[in-house]
């Protein structure tokens, strides 16, 4: 009986939100278009603060990424996976393979931190979450994204 009641009001609730986004009319001949420009003036630059890399034991390496605004949850994921990627290049390894991550608030009210650990090698680790640090480091530089 009660997952009836929540599957019908999924469904009245789907009713009005499509009833929403169909209200407003486009004249024909109207061009209507988001560019990705009209997309970042809405959202807040991200500010990359820094990053502060361990030596943990052997090929364990911890990485603590800060940022102001990041926008997106990945986004300190990202920022911490660019740094672990040329880590491993500046020691000498193509490859790096993430262990863990922890996120939490910074100083600010706006201000994330990452604490993530990686391990880096010269041949391609075992595992599912495996990079390989050239190709992310290019990644990174494409998207504007700092590194150590």
């Amino acid at each position: 009986m009660a997952a009836q009641r929540t599957y019908r009001a999924w469904l009245a609730g789907l009713a009005l939100l499509s009833g929403i986004t169909a209200c407003a009319p486009v004249e024909e001949g109207a061009s209507v278009s988001i560019t990705a420009a009209t997309r970042a003036d809405n959202v807040p630059t991200p500010d990359y603060l820094g990053v502060d890399t361990r030596l943990l034991e052997g090929d364990l390496v911890r990485f603590v990424v800060q940022m102001r605004r990041p926008g997106h949850p990945d986004a300190l994921d990202d920022y911490a996976r660019c740094a672990a990627a040329q880590y491993a290049l500046i020691r000498g390894y193509g490859f790096a393979r993430h262990v863990r991550t922890r996120l939490s608030r910074g100083q600010g009210a706006d201000t994330w931190q990452a604490d993530a650990v990686y391990t880096i090698s010269p041949a391609l680790p075992r595992g599912v979450q495996t990079i390989d640090a050239e190709v992310v480091v290019d990644n990174c530089a494409a998207q504007g994204i700092p590194t150590v």
